[in-house]
């Protein structure tokens, strides 16, 4: 089933479930996406999101007014850094979290430790958790956080556009003739890449790449003796790794110049906030992904004629300035940044 089938999917049931049930269970008994149980109250007045990711995505359904408490990080949209923090998303600080008087707690799987999620509903909190694992996974959860918050059409609306621009990305990929052996880097000291049961594998492979990273460990290290071996055609390091300057990050692969990326100025720096969480941005990265995997498939478009002629450009910048103006519009109304 490929990916598009598996959206239509989801979508139905969402529908079918509103038509069967005349609106979507919000009071009493629901099932999260973790396969737990929860109450969960009508009307959420008092929300507190137990990692960035969650609020993000709740600011991003227009319910940012019933958002209490975020945790550490929680950075995205530029409201989230005024709010409460209650801790970090691992080790949550319960004495906060029952001080700001929530009705109502939405916690990940991957991240919130389960005896946390077990003390806060003992305190009587009830803790919806998700847990999304691929983009599939990431409209899953739009769309019942929209069920839960009263925010139903708002969920729907970001799941129609999430799914589009996959698509509008899946078509244009069907035109490439390589699949470019991309290396993905998220920390400089040690060297840190992506393996196969990441997000960011997902974003390579649809953008039209092969992960050079692919493998049984989620986050494998490498050495610059194994990067040389790989012999990576294209690399692409987020700002936020290690904490380095960008000119610090690129001058590290600079020196390596029989590495076919580095000789071909194919090293790209890129917004780690459009790559390192769970949310609807990670369609942004994606976008950016496949006009860096394969320039060549996005400079004689339309948009890009009308917006500059890529002939002016030196050969080196090219392919950033693609990525730059397929999001452009997209990030002036975000406030999103590309490096």
């Amino acid at each position: 089933m490929n990916f598009l089938v598996r959206i239509s999917v989801t979508l139905i049931s969402i529908v079918m479930s509103t038509v069967l049930c005349g609106a979507p269970a919000l009071a009493g008994s629901v099932i999260d996406l973790a396969g737990r149980a929860v109450v969960v109250p009508d009307q959420p007045q008092r929300v507190i999101a137990l990692a960035p990711n969650i609020a993000e995505m709740i600011f991003a359904l227009g319910r940012g007014s019933v958002l209490k408490g975020v945790t550490q990080f929680s950075d995205y949209p530029e409201q989230a850094k005024s709010l409460p923090q209650v801790g970090s998303y691992i080790q949550p600080d319960l004495e906060r979290i029952i001080a700001l008087k929530p009705d109502l707690c939405i916690g990940i799987k991957d991240g919130n430790p389960r005896h946390v999620v077990e003390r806060i509903e003992a305190a009587g909190i009830p803790v919806f958790v998700i847990n999304p694992q691929n983009l599939q996974d990431i409209i899953e959860v739009v769309l019942r956080l929209g069920d839960i918050l009263g925010a139903e059409e708002e969920a729907k609306g970001i799941a129609r556009d999430m799914s589009e621009r996959i698509r509008q990305v899946e078509i244009r990929m069907k035109s490439g003739a390589t699949r470019p052996g991309v290396f993905f880097q998220i920390d400089a000291a040690p060297i840190v890449s992506v393996g196969h049961n990441t997000f960011v594998n997902e974003l390579i492979s649809l953008a039209g790449g092969v992960n050079l990273g692919d493998g049984p460990a989620a986050y494998p290290r490498f050495s610059w003796e194994e990067i040389l071996v790989l012999a990576p055609e294209v690399v692409i390091v987020t700002s936020m790794a290690g904490g380095y300057s960008e000119g610090y990050l690129m001058g590290q692969w600079r020196q390596w110049r029989q590495i076919p990326a580095v000789r071909n100025n194919r090293v790209h720096v890129v917004d780690a906030g459009l790559f390192d969480r769970p949310t609807g941005r990670l369609v942004e990265g994606l976008e950016i992904l496949a006009a860096l995997i394969h320039p060549e498939l996005f400079i004689d478009t339309r948009e890009n004629r009308q917006a500059a002629p890529e002939k002016s450009l030196p050969e080196k910048n090219r392919t950033s300035a693609v990525a730059r103006r397929l999001l452009l519009a997209r990030h002036a109304s975000t406030g999103s940044k590309y490096l």
